[in-house]
């Protein structure tokens, strides 16, 4: 698989999240949340509560997942490796959320619906959003959407932000940082149709029915859901559903799949993800911080990829007991 030493963020940031960003720290009440939030939220519970309520994945637990999780995280090059976990739901679903300690959580539905490398998939682009920071914005906005459902404007002055258009920021800003990860999900599987694969499987697949999708086919529905765009009324009603004025009632926090497609087919195809595969790319300016890309020294690498041998022979152990 493709390294990329010392990477930065920035080298594969898409430039529609770097935007989104900007335009939501600018909208008024972003400094208030900030504030509640680091006042009224902390990570330990939330960690404390996956600690005993599912299965921290490591050498002896999910082995070969671990095994997958390690390879991604030397080749985005993110240091301290964050904590990982599965959980039992149905629901073909993950998240990456923490900043002092952050973590991954895989849902048993995606483990039970995807391959083996397609979890690879889902593991670099759940870095990917660790790697660029955006837990800490995440987090916030799950937390400032929670309150301002609960309270309304009875409390803490959040009741004005709705109108202040910051919710509507928060998941705009999320949708973009979607891209961004699903950048960091192609440069760990150099593997355009495998991601691809992936978004389509978590889309609507069926592993009783597998044989029956075609990826080609959803490439051209992509396409014409792209079409759709020469019709202004279309447009609009787009805008609506992202927006919570659809038939689902609420703000989506994803791009649809096909869109999502677009974009990676046609990063994929640019110079600049070629010039990152030839290694000419930006690296990172700080050491030993995860969410700026921490370039590690070439012993914890040493280190890293003599583990890495370890966990594959205890694999292939395990799997000639069975």
């Amino acid at each position: 698989m493709p390294t990329y030493p010392g990477i930065s963020s920035e080298a594969f940031r898409h430039p529609l999240d770097r935007q989104a960003e900007q335009a939501l720290r600018n909208v008024p009440g972003f400094d208030l949340v900030a504030r509640k939030f680091v006042e009224f939220l902390y990570e330990r519970p939330q960690l404390i509560y996956l600690m005993g309520n599912g299965i921290q994945v490591g050498p002896r637990q999910y082995a070969s997942i671990y095994h997958i999780f390690r390879e991604c995280v030397r080749d985005l090059d993110i240091y301290p490796e964050p904590s990982l976990f599965v959980v039992q739901n149905p629901l073909a679903n993950s998240y990456a959320l923490g900043e002092e300690h952050p973590y991954i959580v895989l849902h048993t539905g995606l483990l039970d619906l995807l391959t083996d490398a397609e979890i690879r998939v889902v593991l670099a682009h759940e870095l990917g959003h660790i790697k660029c920071g955006h837990t800490t914005l995440i987090q916030m906005a799950n937390w400032a959407i929670q309150m301002v459902a609960a309270i309304g404007e009875m409390t803490m002055g959040l009741g004005n932000i709705v109108g202040s258009g910051l919710i509507y920021a928060f998941y705009e800003w999320r949708r973009k940082a979607e891209l961004t990860s699903d950048r960091a999900a192609l440069l760990a599987t150099d593997d355009l149709t495998l991601v691809m694969q992936t978004m389509m499987k978590i889309a609507g697949g069926s592993s009783k029915h597998l044989q029956e999708c075609s990826l080609n086919e959803f490439i051209r529905q992509s396409e014409s859901y792209q079409e759709l765009d020469q019709d202004g009324l279309n447009q609009i009603y787009k805008f609506l559903l992202y927006n919570g004025n659809g038939s689902q009632g609420s703000m989506l926090s994803h791009p649809f799949p096909v869109e999502r497609i677009r974009y990676i087919r046609e990063w994929a195809s640019s110079e600049e993800y070629r010039q990152i595969r030839q290694g000419h790319y930006q690296h990172a300016e700080a050491a030993g911080a995860v969410n700026t890309s921490a370039k590690s020294s070439q012993a914890e690498a040493e280190e890293l990829r003599r583990q890495l041998a370890e966990l594959q022979k205890e694999i292939n152990r395990i799997r000639r007991d069975k």
